[in-house]
């Protein structure tokens, strides 16, 4: 049986993740999406121009005309600006970004390109652009009632709710923007975004049986990269029809090279290879979808370009200490490591390895350890989380925690002299220096 809290992966997550994970689906859908609005404000503007002219109702007919003639000068200037806008802006955001990668980590960047209000403004400003050009060509040189064929009334209303929603998008998205040039607000969102991983990952109860010998392996093919996610859905599903027990070799998050082993078989043959297509997906950087360690990755990584030498901002290594106590806390009391996925009758058909609370504990604390000489804000609040941790975590749990603890009080002891200094440097603050 699968344990409390598994859920199973939908169909489309991974589709779903690698989507959101590039910047030309969303404004592609709005290109397509406009031009659908287009031709039905089109068959709208058609529509309402025969039902005036049935009813012989060319006085507002001419009317229509003088206003759509009017709109058109709004709708010309609309065109014109928009590119020019949305070059701009956007510009300015890249220089944004760029900042906060120099003074964060790079690997903040794929927050900007994960962002839905990003994506959605992006998509707005282009869709309106592209409705302007439509709009215009509908216009016709006739301006005589009896012959016009189609006023652009509807299209005209359209490219204005269309503007609108750009000045309201736009104001959102500067907002969003200076947000993540600020430290808060960026740490506050890594921590959300592995806090939702950890929502949906699937813990594998203790005490399985090992899977039998191994009978096969499946090399990897195709480019180098890094492991980012598996279809865990689609191997479960050809396990469950080969009648094997497949084992993923490397974690989510190995760097994996052509004829590198990906899939161990146990049991029996290796499952037809259309049946493990599209089951791993190699990319060029590790993503949240399915690695629960990379948001303490992330973390880790502004902590210790805070603590150096160029940077030197303790307090920026403090936050970051602040999510990951949090993080640590939350998983503390969880199953970690290996994980069995079953398939409907309850039988093991993947075993995958993932990261232990060891693991994450060394994650979390190995390297700021190494760079904390000299920082007393930093040691005290290291050592008030490792305390509070030491509180609340099963037993079993505790050698690790207490290996950190000692391991810093000896640093200290190493790298400073004095004693009064010393015992400053260790005192716990959950503020570092409050």
């Amino acid at each position: 049986m699968s344990d409390r809290g598994y859920r199973r992966p939908r169909p489309l997550s991974p589709l779903r993740e690698h989507l959101r994970d590039t910047f030309w689906f969303a404004p592609t859908t709005g290109f397509v999406c406009v031009f659908v609005l287009w031709l039905i404000a089109t068959e709208l503007d058609e529509a309402i121009v025969t039902l005036l002219r049935r009813e012989e109702a060319y006085d507002e007919l001419s009317r229509l005309i003088a206003f759509s003639q009017d709109t058109k000068t709004i709708v010309t200037t609309i065109s014109s600006a928009m590119m020019t806008f949305i070059g701009v802006v956007f510009s300015i955001s890249l220089v944004a970004v760029q900042m906060a990668a120099g003074q964060l980590t790079p690997r903040v960047v794929r927050i900007f390109v994960r962002s839905r209000i990003s994506k959605l403004t992006l998509t707005v400003f282009l869709a309106t652009f592209l409705c302007s050009l439509l709009v215009l060509s509908s216009y016709e040189s006739e301006t005589d009632p009896r012959r016009v064929v189609s006023v652009p009334l509807v299209q005209s209303l359209l490219i204005l709710a269309l503007l609108g929603l750009s000045l309201l998008l736009f104001v959102v998205y500067v907002s969003a923007t200076l947000r993540l040039m600020q430290v808060g607000p960026v740490v506050d969102k890594i921590a959300r975004d592995s806090f939702r991983v950890l929502g949906r990952m699937p813990r594998g109860p203790r005490g399985e049986d090992e899977p039998g010998p191994e009978t096969a392996r499946v090399m990897h093919e195709g480019r180098a990269g890094v492991l980012r996610d598996v279809n865990t859905a689609r191997l479960v599903r050809a396990a469950r029809r080969q009648d094997v027990v497949l084992r993923l070799i490397p974690r989510i998050g190995d760097f994996v090279v052509p004829g590198t082993p990906v899939i161990a078989v146990h049991g029996g043959a290796v499952p037809p290879r259309r049946r493990l297509r599209y089951t791993v997906s190699v990319s060029v950087e590790r993503t949240l979808h399915q690695d629960l360690s990379f948001g303490l990755r992330q973390l880790t990584d502004i902590a210790l370009r805070a603590l150096s030498t160029s940077v030197n901002d303790p307090t920026t290594a403090v936050q970051c200490l602040d999510r990951i106590v949090q993080f640590l806390a939350a998983v503390a009391h969880l199953p970690l490591g290996t994980v069995h996925h079953r398939d409907r009758a309850g039988r093991v058909r993947l075993v995958q390895d993932g990261p232990g609370w060891d693991d994450l504990v060394d994650l979390a604390f190995e390297e700021i350890r190494w760079c904390v000489a000299g920082s007393p804000q930093v040691t005290r609040r290291l050592m008030a989380g490792l305390d509070d941790l030491l509180l609340f975590a099963p037993e079993e749990r505790k050698k690790a925690l207490a290996r950190h603890r000692a391991l810093l009080v000896q640093t200290m002891e190493r790298t400073v002299p004095v004693a009064a200094d010393r015992a400053f440097a260790l005192l716990p603050d959950r503020q570092g220096i409050g």
